[in-house]
């Protein structure tokens, strides 16, 4: 599936035209397309559905999503909630792709009230792994300013040479003859369409390539940006003495009357609003006239508030009988004309036909050739971002709703992660410690404790578990007495609850060592069958994707035969959570340039892992910039698979995993989901010390999603 995202280098740039055209462009192609407009922008004085998507929806028969309130994100972006914000957003991207050939995604309008909405189309365009298509403008400007303003909005996005920037459509050009064939004049050639774009790739080389093209070019149409008469009267909020023709009738042209009649005479034409003072009769008068010989003028707006003269109007009736519109604003003729030049001309949702108009017209003007090119080809693999990365947590976590046990029940950060996956539904949270406990942290931490959150006292059923632990430790040793004194520790309680079945997870750490945490699961819940070892990944939510590192927590120095099992073991989860495992085997090291016991290692558990796994992608070994960066993966590894373009880094030993793992997270501020253990029976994780609240939840949901895919593999 194909997503494109539409920018504005600016304001007035006719975002909305563009989206209509271009979805009926695609659609003409024979491709399925559906529209997204992720963030409302109401002018003033719009009332009722968001303009775009219901644009959309009355003229191209689709139902995009509910779009979030302007004002409710900028609320969160000012608590610094943008992470959730995003999230929000992949769910309603998510609504509208389904089915989806293509989703055309609107972005935000630079305003003097949203002068961040560049900063937000870039991460909604990274979140979404869009390809960009920016929409300008000329202005009046000069063709090397226009291509200067192009090239700049395009380096917000990752420049003209980025391959998700695709191009530009240029709207409202004006002056151009719509000519087939160029003429040989100069100055004329420049005002033909071919000759605009001619002049514009000269000014801009980087629109002269296929990489980055001109995508289509709109000429300036008066008739399609005339506003109604009645949209006028609306405007105004002036009172219809006579209705007329108003709805059909389009404001080509505004008259200013307020000189005698001979020197307004040529200002009456078709479309004209005719606006002067409620006592110019001799205006009203001649208007009349210039409708009664068949001058379909767009209407008579009188300022003021003076209606005309009843005679005067009597006079005037056959003229409004034939269709002429006469309207009474209370502002004077100054203030009338202010607003009026101050007028938004955006399509109104309820103007069907204009919207028609816009949409075949600007159709017709965009490159069908390239759309279907472009759209033709298979669809680029699209990157896990950060956002979406959440978002399809939480929601695998809701379906999956499964049973998690805390053994630090009453620790503060615990208690409110547990009171938040309760609450919103991502698992069934139990807490081991005293009820008296998790209320009294709960008071002092105000923290509201759901219904349905489930309080255990261990004392209360700690006797209850000794049985089944001798039973599963037997051959070790293990009596009663000393199986009650291990159940002290809450850890091992709550790894017998999941040893028997009584809970599907278990996540620890907030307090306790990662040993302490894992130790009683490498006794009690033993590997899954076809693994001999445990390991760890980290989710690394870097800006633009999410990356899998392992082993950073449990393998201190895995031989070959260890570390093929993590680099199989890593890819199997990197897959289960979405993102397609491209295995990289790190080291100091690529391919055959280097030599020494330690890249020898790494060498050896690659061709194991290939043995074992001949239809994964996995190479090595490579070094860290080699495997991440594709102009480094072309020049040192041109043959490799996974070089550049790597989403698994499988580090040699633990001292180089947990290193890089902390050091691209603290140095590059990147949030860091994990460690998940791999390799269990049952799911058990462990937590950082340092741990926050929704690094708690997000490890819970990790661990109920583990649990729903042990589930289904068992039953399937």
């Amino acid at each position: 599936m194909h997503t494109f995202f539409i920018a504005p280098t600016g304001f007035g740039v006719g975002l909305t035209s563009i989206s209509l055209g271009l979805i009926r462009a695609l659609q003409r192609t024979g491709l399925k397309v559906h529209f997204l407009k992720p963030i409302a922008q109401p002018h003033p004085g719009d009332a009722g559905p968001e303009r775009s998507s219901e644009l959309i929806s009355r003229t191209l028969g689709l139902t995009p999503p509910e779009p979030l309130a302007l004002q409710q994100v900028e609320h969160r972006l000012a608590n610094g909630e943008l992470s959730d914000v995003l999230e929000d957003i992949v769910s309603r991207y998510r609504q509208a792709a389904v089915d989806a050939d293509i989703v055309v995604v609107e972005g935000m309008v630079p305003t003097r009230q949203a002068s961040y909405a560049a900063r937000i189309n870039n991460h909604l365009a990274r979140t979404l792994d869009a390809d960009i298509i920016l929409v300008s403008a000329p202005d009046d400007d000069s063709m090397a300013t226009l291509a200067d303003r192009i090239e700049i909005h395009a380096q917000t996005f990752g420049g003209p040479q980025d391959p998700k920037v695709l191009g530009v459509i240029i709207n409202k050009v004006h002056d151009l003859e719509l000519a087939e064939d160029p003429p040989t004049d100069r100055d004329a050639l420049k005002r033909t369409l071919k000759g605009f774009a001619a002049a514009l790739k000269q000014e801009s080389k980087v629109l002269d390539t296929e990489d980055f093209r001109l995508i289509g070019c709109i000429p300036w149409q008066d008739e399609l940006n005339a506003p109604r008469t009645l949209d006028i009267a609306e405007l105004l909020q002036a009172r219809i003495l006579h209705p007329g023709h108003m709805q059909e009738r389009r404001v080509m042209e505004i008259a200013l009357c307020a000189r005698t009649v001979p020197y307004i005479v040529e200002r009456l034409k078709p479309g004209t609003l005719v606006v002067t003072p409620g006592d110019r009769d001799d205006i009203i008068i001649a208007s009349s006239l210039a409708a009664l010989s068949g001058t379909p003028l767009a209407g008579l707006l009188l300022t003021g508030g003076m209606a005309p003269d009843e005679r005067v109007a009597r006079l005037c009736q056959p003229a409004l009988d034939g269709g002429l519109p006469l309207m009474v604003a209370d502002s004077n003729t100054f203030n009338t004309a202010t607003r009026l030049d101050r007028m938004n001309r955006e399509i109104p949702i309820d103007d069907q036909e204009r919207a028609e108009r816009v949409t075949d017209y600007v159709a017709s003007h965009i490159d069908h050739a390239w759309l279907e090119r472009r759209c033709g080809t298979k669809p680029r693999e699209l990157r896990m971002s950060p956002p979406a990365f959440r978002y399809e947590l939480m929601q695998r976590a809701q379906q999956a709703r499964k049973r998690i046990v805390l053994p630090e029940g009453d620790e503060p950060r615990t208690v409110q992660a547990a009171a938040i996956c309760q609450r919103r539904g991502i698992a069934d949270c139990i807490l081991l410690a005293s009820r008296e406990s998790v209320e009294a942290v709960a008071r002092a931490q105000h923290i509201t404790l759901p219904d349905g959150l489930q309080i255990i006292d261990p004392d209360n059923v700690r006797e209850a578990y000794v049985d089944a632990m001798v039973k599963l430790r037997q051959g070790r040793g293990l009596n009663a007495p000393m199986a009650l004194q291990q159940l002290e520790d809450n850890v091992v309680l709550g790894t017998m609850m999941l040893a028997l079945g009584e809970v599907d997870g278990l996540v620890s750490g907030a307090v306790h060592t990662t040993a302490n945490t894992i130790r009683p699961a490498f006794q009690l819940i033993k590997t899954a069958p076809g693994y001999n070892l445990v390991s760890s990944i980290f989710f690394m939510l870097l800006p633009d994707q999410v990356l899998v590192y392992g082993d950073c927590a449990v393998n201190p120095d895995p031989n070959a035969e260890e570390l093929a099992e993590i680099a199989i073991q890593s890819a199997r989860s990197a897959e289960s959570f979405g993102i397609p495992p491209r295995v990289a085997m790190i080291s100091y090291s690529t391919g055959s340039s280097g030599t020494g016991v330690d890249v020898e290692k790494v060498r050896e558990a690659t061709r194991l892992a290939q043995e074992k796994r001949p239809d994964l992608l996995i190479d090595g070994p490579l070094q860290y910039d080699a495997a991440a960066i594709a102009s480094v993966g072309k020049q040192k590894a041109p043959d490799s698979p996974v070089a550049g373009q790597a989403t698994v880094f499988i580090f040699p030993d633990l001292n180089t995993g947990n290193t890089t793992y902390k050091a691209v997270q603290r140095s590059a501020n990147v949030v860091s989901v994990g460690p998940m253990l791999q390799g269990l029976r049952k799911p058990v994780n462990d937590l950082s010390r340092g741990a926050l609240v929704d690094d708690i939840v997000y490890t819970i949901a990790l661990t109920a999603i583990q649990a729903d895919d042990q589930a289904k593999d068992a039953a399937g």
